[in-house]
């Protein structure tokens, strides 16, 4: 995720707020005017969504949630890290250092008018 340069934490980046409805998120896609990547966080969910316009603009969506020990994942300069066991996970989900061994949950994610829309499950 290019876009996560310089970042040194989900806190760093907005994040947005929505709820799910039909196992669906609706994210408006002008939000992504300023920054190719955004956090969303799902109502009543523990776990926030990375989710990144990439340069042919298609959408990413990866769930913050290490699968190692279900901990809430950080965002670094290069990817996500976890605070709890050092788990280390580069911009497309892929594990770098366990002891995580899994990749991290993509969502499907599309474009409809103005929005975009995550498919997800009632909660993770």
């Amino acid at each position: 995720m290019p876009g996560l340069t310089g970042c040194s934490s989900a806190s760093s980046l907005a994040v947005y707020k929505t709820g799910v409805v039909n196992k669906r998120l609706q994210v408006p896609v002008n939000l992504f005017s300023s920054s190719a990547v955004q956090i969303v966080r799902p109502a009543g969910w523990y776990y926030d969504i990375a989710v990144e316009k990439k340069e042919n603009n298609t959408y990413k969506a990866l769930l913050m949630q290490c699968t190692h020990q279900s901990n809430q994942l950080t965002v670094t300069g290069s990817g996500f890290t976890c605070s709890l066991h050092g788990s280390q996970f580069d911009k497309d989900g892929n594990v770098r250092k366990g002891p995580a061994e899994e990749a991290l949950t993509h969502y499907k994610v599309y474009k409809q008018n103005d929005y975009l829309i995550i498919e997800v499950p009632t909660t993770p």
